[in-house]
């Protein structure tokens, strides 16, 4: 019978709660004493309690004291996921792991947002793909941000986290996120909006909504959604940047004194008034991004983002369509913008709506669900379309030709703006 057997360094130390913490997930046997040493040792079995077999966690577990941080926060929570990780030679991992810095190279600066540098790097070893047991390693191809990151990352709609690593330089912390090699939508919009059909617009829109639906679903709230922070990940979108995700019951009057961060087009009126954010806040922003995709313009790039033009937001003004759109698509993003948060819809129904509509658009059949409404007003709106002029809003490239005003802001920065009016 094979066990495991871990020193303890400290006698004194040793307590129920300190030995069950140490050997989970094990089944734990007793204590023993090193004759050479005389340090006691605890004996637990070689296999998961939970699982029955030797799991991710014991092997997690087993380089524990190979690593650190440097920041105790941030290596309980980093072993937290690992402990969790109950799943045996799979590439599903549901863990994180600490990332030397050294093992980055080719690094590379992409772009900066409201509040973060991004940097684009290669990794040597790559990540995590499943337990080698001939060679017994792996195989491999903000604390409160982390954390938040963490409930989410399993979904394919939000960007990717693989682990934390540290800048010897300057000692900051670095989340190491999938790299999207397409960047964000508003890039590609620019690029190649004109080559877009309304089966691949719809698309884009289901996996941002099927992305903020699971956001919603873990209790958390995104609090900055806006096409900067839509990536294009091989053939999906997904939703990046979730510095400053926060859960449903988190009071911004008392946490950050009523202080605003976003990208002004995108944020709801009630927020820009100073009231706490709700996911009807997200949907919101949701809104103003399906009339950017489906117009391919930045909402209001033609004005001033200032105090007027959050006044005129709170009296009710929305971005308008420079195309004629299918009513049903009319109607709900005109939802998603309702003045009272009350009337918003939520993430799964808008989830809903979207996955019927990109299938019955879908040029296979077998995704057709005999629900033709949609397809007809598409068919309609383009033959319309089709007989205007494009004007100069059109290039007759695959991209877009516009102005944008020289105070117009897309990067998420402090909104202080007093005494707004109601809707």
């Amino acid at each position: 019978m094979f066990v495991i057997l871990k020193s303890l360094n400290n006698s004194t130390s040793i307590t129920l709660e300190f030995i069950n913490k140490i050997a989970a997930p094990h089944k734990i046997y007793g204590i023993t004493q090193d004759l050479e040493t005389k340090n006691y040792m605890v004996v637990f079995d070689n296999e998961c309690e939970k699982c029955k077999y030797e799991c991710n966690a014991i092997y997690f577990q087993r380089n524990f004291d190979k690593w650190t941080s440097g920041n105790n926060d941030i290596d309980k929570f980093i072993q937290g996921t690992q402990l969790s990780d109950h799943i045996y030679n799979s590439n599903k991992f549901h863990a994180l792991e600490w990332i030397p810095y050294n093992k980055f190279y080719d690094i590379t600066y992409v772009a900066k947002g409201g509040f973060e540098k991004v940097y684009r790097t290669k990794w040597i070893d790559g990540y995590i793909d499943k337990w080698d047991n001939k060679n017994q390693n792996w195989e491999r191809k903000d604390l409160n941000t982390l954390h938040l990151h963490y409930k989410v990352n399993f979904h394919k709609s939000v960007i990717k986290l693989y682990g934390i690593t540290q800048d010897p330089e300057t000692e900051n912390y670095i989340m190491v996120l999938d790299y999207a090699e397409n960047g964000n939508l508003r890039s590609y919009l620019n690029t190649s909006y004109n080559e877009l059909s309304w089966n691949k617009k719809l698309n884009y829109l289901h996996s941002v909504a099927h992305g903020l639906k699971n956001i919603h679903e873990k209790g958390l709230i995104h609090q900055d959604l806006h096409i900067g922070n839509i990536l294009r990940l091989k053939n999906i979108t997904c939703i990046a940047d979730m510095g400053f995700c926060k859960p449903v019951d988190y009071d911004a009057l008392e946490n950050t004194k009523n202080k605003i961060y976003g990208v002004l087009p995108y944020v709801s009126p009630e927020i820009l008034r100073g009231q706490n954010y709700t996911e009807a806040a997200d949907i919101y922003s949701f809104g103003i991004i399906m009339y950017e995709v489906i117009s391919g313009l930045p909402p209001y790039h033609d004005v001033s983002h200032d105090y007027n033009l959050a006044i005129k937001i709170c009296k009710g003004l929305r971005p308008r369509f420079n195309i004629k759109v299918p009513q049903l698509v009319v109607q709900l993003i005109k939802r998603c913008l309702d003045a009272d948060p009350l009337n918003r819809p939520k993430a799964e129904k808008i989830k809903e709506t979207l996955s019927l509509w990109f299938r019955e658009t879908h040029p296979d059949r077998s995704y057709v669900f005999n629900n033709p409404e949609i397809k007809e007003q598409i068919k309609e709106v383009e033959r319309i379309n089709n007989e205007l002029s494009a004007g100069s809003t059109f290039s007759t490239s695959l991209g877009l030709s516009y102005e944008t005003h020289s105070e117009a802001i897309y990067t998420s920065r402090l909104l202080n703006f007093d005494n707004l009016p109601q809707p």
